[in-house]
C-alpha cells in the first residue's frame, strides 16, 4: 500500500506543478468523480439480512476519483478508488480498501505511440482480448504494464503490450503478452466503393510456477479417469473484418485459442461412491462471432450469431470457482436484446464459455414521422441443443409532434433458471410481460413519464408459480429540466411463486417493492437520492451477469466532472 500512495503523490506533484509551470503552454487538467452510499435496513422478509452490512456495519460506501493531465504530446492519469464496507465486490460479503485503482502515461513520438501504467484495451470485437471496466459489477480487468502502437502508414497500425492483470488494488500472477495488425482498405467502383476494416490478434498467458503447481497438485487428487495435463502457456489467435458497402455492414470475427486445463462446472467427475458435477478438462476452445445490419430509408434489419465451445480465458483457472467473473482476460459479446425497462429485463442471458449456439434478428420500420414498430427474436442453446433462453419482443411507438408520445408491446420469454442462476431442479421459467410508457410535455421544460408493466409467469407440475411468480410494475416520473427529476416506483408481486417470502402460517406473502428517487443536477453535477426495496435478481451488464441480492435501504450517489 505504501508503494501506491508513492506512486499517487508522485503523479499528483508531477500534474500539478507541470500545471502551474506550463499553464501558458496548453496545459489541460480534466478529471470527475463517482461516488455511491448505501445505508442499509434489515428486512428478513425480503431476504435482506445476515450479511455485515445488514447486521452490523449498516453503511457502505464505493467511490472512483479520476485526474488527467495533458501538455506536450503527454498524457497522464490517475484514479483513486475507495470502498468502505461495500458489497459490489461480493454481495453476501463486505470489502473495504483504498488506494491507486488506476495510473498512466501516454506519449506519442511520431508514430509510435508509447503507453504505460494500467491500460485499457482490445483485440477485435474483445473475443480473446479486452482490458475493461464494468463497475456495476465491480469488474476492472485492466492491464499494468506497456502497449506500443505503431503507424505504419495512415490506414495500418501494429500494437503489441505484455503485463498482468488487475485484481482490485493486487496483480495476477500470470503474465499476458499479445499484439494485433488492424487495416483499412477500399475496393471497387470509386463512387460506390466496398469498405473493408481487416484484423488478426494474438494472445499469450502463462501461467506462474506457483499457479501451474496448484493446478497440478488438484490434477493429481483426480482418479485415474478424469486426470489431465497442465500446461504453463496458452494462445489464442482471432482474424476479424468489418466489411461496408452502401447500406450495408458485416462484422465477422473467428478465434481459436489452444487446449488447457478449464473448469466446466456441467463435466462429470468419478468420486469415492459416485460422481458429481463439475471438474477440470483439458480442452482447445473455438468461437464464430458475425452481426450483419441493412438500413434503408425506413427499414433496418440486424442479424446476429454466435457459436461457442470451451472459450475460456482466464488469468488463473480457479477463478472460475471462486468467482464466475472474476480474471476474465476476453470478453464474448452478449446475442441478446439488452431490455432496460424493469420488468422486461429481470430475467437476462449470461453468456456461456463452456458451450452456446445463440442468434438474434432484430427489426424496425418507421411507417411516418408519428408511428414506428420494432420486432426482436432471440435464442441461445447449449451445445447438447438444450433450450437456455429465447425472447420475443414487440414494441410499437406513436408520437404526437412534440406533445406527446406512447409505446407498447409485449415480450415473452424462456429462462433456463438451473443454468444461469444455478438453481438444480427448477423448470425453465416462461414469461408474458405487456408493457406500456407515456411521456406528456406540459411545456419545453417540464413533462411527466408514466411506465406500466405487467409479468405473468408459468406454473409447474403442482400448480405452484415459477420462481416469484407474477409481477405488477408501475412507475411515474416528473421532469422539470434542467435541474429535477422525481420519480416513484413500486414492484408488487401480485402473484406470489415458490420462492416468494412465506409468513408464519407458511402462506406466501404478496409484497410491494417500492422506490423512490430524487435528482438534482447543476451543470456538470448530479446528485440522487433514493429509498430501495429491491427484490433479489441477476443483475447485467453487456452480457456479463451475476445474481444480486435483495437490497432493502436508502442510497445516496454524487457524479460530477470538471
Amino acid at each position: 500500500m505504501y508503494k501506491q500512495y508513492k506512486t499517487l503523490y508522485l503523479l499528483l506533484f508531477c500534474i500539478l506543478s507541470s500545471g502551474v509551470l506550463m499553464a501558458q503552454k496548453g496545459a489541460k487538467i480534466t478529471g470527475n468523480l463517482q461516488s455511491n452510499g448505501n445505508f442499509f435496513f434489515r428486512d428478513s422478509l425480503i431476504g435482506a439480512f445476515n450479511t455485515p452490512q445488514y447486521d452490523h456495519q449498516l453503511f457502505g460506501a464505493d467511490t472512483w476519483l479520476n485526474l488527467n493531465y495533458s501538455n506536450w504530446g503527454f498524457d497522464i492519469g490517475v484514479r483513486f478508488d475507495m470502498f468502505n464496507n461495500s458489497n459490489i465486490l461480493t454481495p453476501l460479503g463486505s470489502y473495504t480498501d483504498e488506494g491507486i485503482g488506476r495510473w498512466y502515461v501516454t506519449k506519442k513520438i511520431q508514430k509510435l505511440e508509447i503507453t504505460g501504467g494500467y491500460i485499457y484495451d482490445q483485440i477485435g470485437s474483445g473475443i480473446i482480448y479486452r482490458a475493461y471496466e464494468e463497475r456495476p459489477l465491480l469488474i476492472d480487468q485492466a492491464l499494468k504494464g506497456v502497449r506500443l502502437t505503431y503507424d505504419l502508414n495512415e490506414d495500418w497500425k501494429v500494437k503489441g503490450f505484455t503485463g498482468r492483470q488487475k485484481r482490485q488494488f493486487d496483480l495476477q500472477e500470470s503474465v499476458i503478452k499479445g499484439a494485433s495488425l488492424d487495416g483499412y482498405l477500399t475496393v471497387g467502383d470509386s463512387l460506390r466503393p466496398v469498405s473493408l476494416a481487416p484484423g488478426i490478434g494474438v494472445i499469450n498467458r502463462t501461467l506462474s510456477d506457483q499457479q501451474t503447481q496448484d493446478l497440478v497438485s488438484t490434477l493429481s487428487s483426480y482418479f485415474a479417469a478424469d486426470r489431465i495435463g497442465a500446461k504453463y502457456n496458452t494462445f489464442a489467435f482471432s482474424a476479424y473484418n468489418t466489411l461496408t458497402y452502401g447500406p450495408i455492414s458485416w462484422y465477422v470475427e473467428g478465434a481459436y485459442k489452444t487446449a488447457e486445463a478449464i473448469f466446466d462446472p456441467l463435466a462429470i467427475r468419478t468420486n469415492v461412491g459416485g460422481t458429481s458435477l463439475g471438474k477440470f478438462v483439458f480442452e482447445p476452445g473455438t468461437i464464430l462471432y458475425t452481426s450483419a445490419s441493412f438500413a434503408k430509408n425506413k427499414f433496418a434489419l440486424t442479424a446476429d450469431l454466435k457459436r461457442t465451445e470451451n472459450f475460456v480465458l482466464r488469468s488463473n483457472p480457479f477463478l472460475r470457482l471462486e468467482k464466475l467473473n472474476d480474471g476474465l482476460i476476453n470478453f464474448l459479446p452478449p446475442v441478446t436484446r439488452i431490455n432496460t425497462y424493469r420488468l422486461l429485463a429481470r430475467y437476462n442471458a449470461a453468456t456461456q464459455e463452456i458451450g452456446e449456439f445463440a442468434y438474434q434478428l432484430d427489426a424496425r420500420y418507421r411507417a411516418s414521422k408519428k408511428l414506428s414498430f420494432n420486432v426482436n427474436y432471440s435464442d441461445v442453446k447449449d451445445l447438447d441443443n438444450e433450450q437456455l433462453f429465447r425472447e420475443i419482443f414487440t414494441e410499437v411507438t406513436y408520437k404526437k409532434k412534440r406533445k406527446w408520445q406512447i409505446l407498447g408491446g409485449v415480450q415473452m420469454q424462456t429462462y433456463n433458471q438451473q443454468r444461469f442462476e444455478s438453481k438444480p431442479g427448477v423448470p425453465n421459467v416462461e414469461t408474458i410481460t405487456p408493457y406500456f410508457e407515456y411521456l406528456y410535455k406540459f411545456t419545453r421544460k417540464k413533462s411527466i413519464r408514466i411506465e406500466g408493466q405487467y409479468m405473468s409467469v408459468g406454473e409447474d407440475d403442482k400448480g405452484d408459480k415459477h420462481d416469484y411468480g407474477d409481477w405488477a410494475f408501475v412507475l411515474a416520473e416528473f421532469s422539470m429540466a434542467p435541474h429535477w427529476t422525481f420519480t416513484l416506483s413500486d414492484m408488487y408481486n401480485a402473484s406470489p411463486g415458490k420462492n416468494s417470502p412465506i409468513d408464519e402460517d407458511g402462506e406466501k406473502i404478496d409484497l410491494h417493492y417500492p422506490r423512490v428517487d430524487v435528482f438534482y443536477t447543476h451543470k456538470n453535477n448530479r446528485f440522487s437520492l433514493s429509498y430501495v426495496k429491491q427484490v433479489e435478481g441477476v443483475v447485467c451488464s453487456g452480457g456479463i451477469c451475476r445474481l444480486e441480492p435483495a437490497f432493502h435501504g436508502v442510497r445516496l450517489t454524487v457524479n460530477s466532472n470538471f
